[in-house]
């Protein structure tokens, strides 16, 4: 179980890296491994949630350079938020993993904004908001809806094959 993680989330942060630029559309790419964060912390509770988050963010921060910790942080927190979510919702129904996975990819970018703040990041809060945050949050739903109508495609065929 712990290698599937494992391997789940090597590849969240590889496809971030190789896919996520493919699948850019108006400058603007989804953050494949917030989405995978997330449904493993509402599918899982909040300490996978929390260690999942801190681990994928922990990579796109060393992949990427500059300031490292600050992805590992917000995704964390992030993934222990929808694990906590996960006890008091209903979090099986699509129609709350949806729009509770747009709400933490608007929360993760608004808390990583205020926390480059901490370290004078040269940029406007409108502009952060409306031309990254807000995009990226509602791509990562589309992408989001995806992934879950697939794990709900593959968990009713494991359920339903007869060699379970």
């Amino acid at each position: 179980m712990r290698l599937t993680f494992a391997l789940m989330l090597l590849g969240g942060g590889l496809a971030q890296t190789s896919v996520a630029p493919a699948l850019r559309i108006g400058g603007v790419a989804p953050d494949i491994p917030l989405i995978l964060t997330v449904l493993l912390g509402l599918r899982r509770g909040p300490e996978v949630g929390c260690l999942s988050g801190f681990a994928v963010g922990l990579l796109q921060d060393v992949a990427a350079g500059g300031f490292v910790g600050a992805q590992a942080l917000t995704k964390a927190l992030v993934g222990f938020a929808a694990g906590l979510a996960s006890e008091r919702l209903w979090v099986s129904s699509p129609m709350v993993q949806v729009p509770g996975l747009v709400f933490l990819t608007f929360a993760e970018g608004l808390t990583r904004y205020w926390l480059l703040q901490l370290f004078h990041f040269p940029a406007s809060f409108g502009d952060v908001m409306v031309h990254v945050v807000l995009p990226q949050a509602l791509y990562n739903g589309f992408l989001g809806a995806a992934a879950v109508l697939a794990l709900t495609a593959v968990e009713t065929w494991r359920e339903s094959s007869p060699w379970r």
